[in-house]
């Protein structure tokens, strides 16, 4: 009884956390079209196919994890933070390497010591670097173009003028024209920070804050994220020249913020499970963000900085027993 207990309240907790993914999931369908329900398809497809055949392998039960809904979140988190029309064996090879290696290897669900979904990112993001910088601008394709470019079903050539620079990728290479030129002039640059993006992060900070008054989380980690990086991005700010790292409100409401600090953050099994310790543990993960933007070698570093992170949970528990320990 209390393992059919747990499975139900996992699956419950899971479905909640796919309803709160849907208004940023919409908006992305909104900008970016068929590109991402193709992702949704092949992300979930491979997830479930991939778990399946891991626990026949392993000679464990299909059910219930099969349908407790864990591989379906990693999925749809993968499927949100793919490129739209990158070609379907990276969607497939990032869901898989999360079911396998951020997942099964270590036992299942409730054993993972990384983000499973941040995983499989960083897998594709590192072999793939060409695919995994062709974000779709302002010109939806149409379901033939589409497909021609996730399946390859034609041979006749590339469409045209689908792709262009994201905000942070632009800023970070800009040589010559300061800010407001940017704004001004660059199709990838909204009101404060990324055309499009600023409507899905505030579609995912929508979702987020539902997941946060229905209690799945605590606040700590999405506060600690979004705070650290807003006062780095404020001490660094410097004005609004060619060579500006761009402003706290840029790089709250670009790339991929809202969903790093509560969707990818918040992830209970990977992360800390005392409160202090999940503060820091979203410190962490807001500074290697912004380091990893400005100075790295990738535009965004949500995943980099959250399996990064990962790796100092251990250290953050102790200290967080410790502290709790003295205190009176």
């Amino acid at each position: 009884m209390p393992t059919i207990e747990t499975s139900e309240r996992l699956r419950s907790t899971m479905m909640l956390v796919l309803l709160a993914c849907l208004p940023g999931a919409l908006t992305l369908l909104w900008q970016h079209g068929w590109g991402l329900l193709f992702n949704l398809v092949l992300c979930a497809s491979a997830a479930l196919a991939s778990e399946a055949l891991l626990l026949k392998l392993q000679q464990r039960p299909l059910m219930p994890s099969l349908t407790d809904g864990s591989a379906l979140v990693s999925a749809t988190l993968l499927a949100v933070a793919l490129p739209a029309y990158a070609p379907w064996w990276v969607a497939v090879t990032a869901t898989v390497s999360a079911i396998a290696l951020g997942k099964q290897l270590y036992g299942g669900v409730g054993k993972n010591p990384f983000n499973p979904a941040m995983l499989g990112y960083a897998i594709v993001l590192v072999s793939f670097p060409q695919h995994m910088t062709q974000w779709p601008g302002a010109q939806l394709l149409d379901l033939g173009a589409s497909l021609q470019q996730v399946f390859g079903l034609n041979s006749g050539g590339q469409p045209d003028a689908w792709a262009q620079a994201t905000v942070l990728d632009t800023l970070r290479n800009n040589r010559s024209l300061t800010v407001e030129e940017l704004f001004s002039s660059h199709p990838a640059f909204g009101h404060v920070g990324g055309k499009g993006s600023e409507w899905v992060n505030l579609a995912f900070l929508l979702g987020g804050l539902l997941l946060l008054q229905r209690k799945v989380f605590s606040w700590h980690a999405p506060v600690g994220l979004l705070a650290s990086l807003f006062v780095i991005s404020l001490l660094c700010w410097n004005g609004s020249g060619s060579d500006s790292n761009g402003s706290p409100l840029l790089h709250l409401f670009s790339g991929s913020t809202m969903l790093a600090a509560f969707f990818i953050a918040t992830e209970p099994v990977s992360g800390p499970k005392l409160p202090q310790a999940r503060l820091l543990f979203g410190i962490g993960i807001g500074l290697l963000i912004y380091l990893i933007r400005t100075w790295g070698n990738y535009p965004d570093g949500t995943a980099f900085a959250v399996l990064l992170m990962n790796l100092c949970v251990p250290a953050l528990e102790r200290w967080a027993e410790r502290r709790q320990a003295v205190t009176p």
